[in-house]
């Protein structure tokens, strides 16, 4: 197994507006989640949100904590939310199993308690992406199907939005401290997202962009709302948005994004919406 670990701190939104294309991308940009036999975190000093990505293929990958936590597990003080993205995998969470098919996710409470990634057909690996916040209370874990998921479908495809939102890790599902988690699928004919585009002062969130089809690309905008700019990625990469900064993207074909979101205010609802015709 191998580790790797960076740190991302804040950035002042003045700042950002200097920033070139390198700059931008280094700050912001998760071009390495996925990679077979590894676990691939980035600490991001917004609200503390770790974006993480495991492949157990030949081995089980255990979470280990880190330096920058100084705890001897990495939940002792950290809520986990994980989806599979690949074949069916199993986390095991202090020996017990928790079996996640493509598309499920796994909320693991705050606990001194080991966390095992692996798959059930190495020929097929699991792709496990997480998030994990700081927790200030345990949680129970919870499983949470396709079926439990609060699914509300969004845009036409007259405006190029059509969407299903299916938020897994959300209140309305079950208690967490913070962290908040779902996917959205853009339907055939549709390529952008999060249409119009807003700003959540109280909490930060990330996105990690998948099916997406080979040979295809995915511009994710970001920014003030009256200066915005935009980074290209690739499938199964993640990106990192400020609590003042839009976060949207247009991309060559339709898509499917996991959004993970961590601050002090868990409703959904609440956030600044900016007119498309007002963005700059």
């Amino acid at each position: 197994m191998k580790l790797n670990y960076t740190i991302r701190h804040a950035s002042h939104p003045e700042d950002v507006k200097q920033y070139d294309t390198r700059r931008l991308r280094e700050q912001f940009l998760i071009e390495r989640v996925m990679a077979d036999d590894e676990i691939n975190l980035i600490y991001s000093m917004y609200d503390r949100l770790i974006v993480g990505g495991a492949v157990p293929v030949n081995e089980s990958l255990e979470l280990p904590s880190i330096p920058p936590l100084r705890s001897p597990f990495f939940l002792s003080r950290r809520e986990l939310g994980i989806i599979n993205v690949g074949g069916d995998g199993i986390v095991q969470v202090d020996g017990h199993s928790h079996t996640l098919h493509y598309k499920e996710a796994l909320y693991i409470g705050r606990g001194d308690r080991a966390v095992r990634f692996s798959s059930v057909d190495p020929k097929k690996p699991a792709r496990f992406y997480f998030n994990s916040a700081p927790a200030h209370q345990a949680f129970p874990d919870k499983k949470v199907t396709r079926t439990d998921a609060v699914v509300v479908e969004m845009g036409t495809l007259e405006e190029s939005n059509h969407r299903v939102i299916n938020r897994l890790i959300v209140t309305q599902v079950l208690p967490t401290c913070q962290l908040q988690m779902g996917m959205t699928e853009l339907k055939p004919g549709s390529v952008w997202n999060t249409m119009p585009p807003h700003t959540h002062e109280r909490r930060m969130e990330a996105y990690f962009y998948f099916e997406v089809p080979e040979h295809q690309a995915v511009c994710h905008f970001m920014g003030d709302p009256k200066e915005t700019r935009h980074i290209w990625m690739k499938g199964e990469q993640a990106v990192i948005s400020p609590a003042w900064s839009i976060h949207a993207a247009c991309a060559t074909s339709n898509y499917t994004f996991i959004w993970g979101m961590a601050g002090e205010n868990q409703d959904y609802g609440d956030m600044d919406a900016v007119a498309q015709q007002d963005l700059r």
